[in-house]
């Protein structure tokens, strides 16, 4: 057993970081200190001083662990990650973790590409962004490739030029064919250069160039010429009306604000680039009603900007930063960019009228959304709450897991099992179980042989020191079924010591969910309540689940059973051949033609199949 004031004494002085794990051995909390011993210690000495949130987790802790590391910001790093592995209970969540396109210019290389990418290498390639809209950054892109003649292809050049015909490409006139030798490094370049002023706004020059150029064509009467630089022209102003945006004193920042409703959130960040704004992103972010904006900022601002590849020179806020975290995560993110970064809190100017119009757009989003994000709220972790009063479990109940057994007269059974946390499908954590110790059609052995494998491996990986979704055991587990499904998952809880609640969800005369059994009694749920809907949710996915994999197990066998059995065809051939027929009853019906529609097929694996079918028929 964990003995926390034994613990508590072990505790190093020196910064590192803490997880706290309740009875099921979830981590609830992940915090960083300078101090180990003496924050840890906090924790569990008078509640005075604690905060209603820290009040209520502490009961919950009956086990911490602790990483030591050399300085507070490896502990910050360490913290910020772990938090995003684990998604801690009583941590500050940033809900959103998106990553955005940029665009990338290969300076570097002697003849330069443009791409999208959504990774920020220290390659000394050029990027431009980050940008919030996808379809215009490839859109631009694209225009980019018409207006200017640069290569596509990756190939390594110049040690690839001249093993390889030119492309498509360089025949309708959209690359200069560099991988020929028909251009130098230096000629290639002036394209980059102007293709480089295009993304920065500089359209001015490239357009009178190109004015100038369709003149001289039209006057030389190479009019197909001219048309396509006008088609140019015009495709150089639309993208400069789309980028045309009054030019700021701001050069290279982030604004952000927020607005917050109860434990709901949402934070709004406006992306500026060389005085441009180049979009904007709303975050949703759950928090204590206790904790501060400047803490919930703070919270934001670590778990973003650690994640994301691209830091800009001023982050500009709406409130200023916890000051003890300020410091800290300045040093960090001036290391990350290689050259200063800092924090702005505008009171008057440019900036703070920056801040205000970000507010007002987080308002607008949260009057917009803010009836959506409390029905959501409502359909999920509401619904996850009415279960748990409806059957008067004691605590929260976070993660269910559900379980179903399928298979055709007992052939191919499998087992499936699908997770919820908070009242939302966690796909990842789901799994598949192919039965292997029963035969024929047994739910009741089935089901203790997948609740069994289930419960070993989380105590396998335990013992290896691993945290993986296995050792997560639930808070609730449902059966697909009644009282024999519901008695073999107790039965394998008892003989492992666990005390997890297990309950049946009942299908009526239908097959449609008509409530639970728990402790030898239905309980009934209103049909209308989001607990009921949630109820049916969870048992239509773990049929769907496990029905998905029985299907894939029986087509494989069917094609392993007869297909293989036929020379010269091989696994390519057989799926080719089920893909276009459907059935093995289909491609036996087929004649030597049909087969040879299918692409993969040739005359010989044909007239293989074909007689592997009709073999009574050919002897006759």
């Amino acid at each position: 057993m964990f003995d926390i004031s034994e613990e508590l004494k072990k505790l190093p002085q020196k910064p590192g970081v803490y997880l706290m794990k309740n009875d099921k051995e979830q981590i609830i909390y992940v915090g960083k200190a300078i101090n180990l011993k003496n924050r840890v210690r906090q924790y569990f000495q008078s509640n005075k001083n604690l905060t209603a949130k820290t009040r209520a987790m502490v009961p919950q802790i009956v086990e911490f662990e602790y990483i030591v590391t050399d300085s507070e910001l490896e502990a910050l790093i360490l913290e910020c990650n772990l938090i995003k592995q684990h998604e801690p209970y009583y941590n500050i969540m940033l809900k959103d973790d998106k990553s955005y396109p940029y665009i990338k210019v290969t300076i570097q290389e002697e003849f330069p590409r443009i791409f999208i990418t959504r990774r920020l290498d220290k390659d000394k390639a050029k990027y431009y962004g980050p940008y919030t809209d996808g379809l215009a950054v490839k859109e631009t892109v694209e225009t980019l490739h018409k207006l200017f003649p640069i290569r596509k292809c990756k190939k390594n050049l110049p040690k690839e030029i001249g093993k390889e015909r030119p492309c498509l490409n360089h025949h309708i006139g959209q690359c200069l064919a560099p991988c020929s030798g028909a251009i130098s490094s230096d000629d290639y370049k002036v394209f980059i250069k102007d293709a480089m002023d295009f993304l920065e706004g500089k359209h001015d020059g490239i357009r009178k160039r190109m004015e100038a150029e369709m003149a001289e064509t039209a006057e030389n009467m190479d009019y197909e010429k001219a048309a396509a630089l006008r088609d140019k022209i015009r495709a150089v102003q639309s993208v400069a009306q789309k980028q045309k945006m009054a030019n700021m004193s701001v050069g290279d920042a982030d604004v952000i604000a927020m607005v917050r409703a109860f434990h709901e959130c949402l934070v709004q960040v406006f992306f500026i680039r060389d005085g441009k704004m180049t979009g904007r992103e709303n975050f949703t972010m759950t928090a204590s009603e206790e904790q501060s904006r400047s803490e919930i900022l703070t919270a934001f601002v670590q778990q973003f900007y650690t994640g994301t590849a691209y830091i800009p020179r001023e982050i500009i806020l709406q409130e200023d930063l916890v000051p003890e975290e300020k410091e800290l995560l300045s040093e960090y993110f001036t290391g990350k960019r290689e050259g200063k970064v800092i924090f702005t809190v505008p009171i008057k100017g440019e900036k703070q009228k920056l801040v205000e119009l970000a507010h007002k757009n987080a308002m607008l989003i949260f009057e917009q959304f803010g009836e959506k994000l409390r029905r959501e709220e409502q359909r999920t972790k509401g619904a996850m709450e009415e279960l748990r009063q409806a059957l008067g479990i004691q605590g929260t109940l976070h993660r269910v897991e559900a379980y179903d057994i399928s298979n055709t007269q007992g052939f191919e059974s499998v087992g499936s099992m699908v997770v919820f946390e908070d009242g939302k499908s966690k796909n990842s954590d789901y799994r598949k179980f192919r039965i292997k110790t029963v035969i024929g059609a047994n739910d009741y052995a089935s089901m203790k042989e997948v609740i069994t494998r289930r419960l070993n491996h989380a105590l396998k990986e335990k013992a290896e020191g691993k945290n993986s979704s296995f050792t997560r055991l639930p808070d609730l587990i449902f059966m697909d079924g009644g009282k024999i499904q519901v008695s073999a998952a107790e039965e394998v809880l008892l003989s492992f010591g666990m005390n997890i609640p297990v309950c049946g969800m009942i299908k009526d005369d239908k097959h449609r969910t008509r409530g639970l059994l728990f402790d030898g009694e239905e309980i009934k749920i209103p049909y209308t309540s989001e607990g009921f809907k949630l109820l049916t949710r969870i048992q239509d996915e773990v049929h769907r689940f496990a029905i998905t994999y029985h299907r894939k197990l029986r087509q494989e066998a069917g094609l392993h059973s007869v297909l293989e059995d036929i020379k010269g065809i091989g696994e390519v051939r057989r799926k080719a051949l089920m893909r276009h027929f459907g059935s093995i009853e289909d491609i036996a019906r087929a004649e030597v033609g049909d087969l040879l529609e299918v692409t993969e097929m040739n005359i010989p694996s044909a007239e293989q199949v074909y007689a592997f079918f009709h073999q009574d028929e050919l002897q006759n």
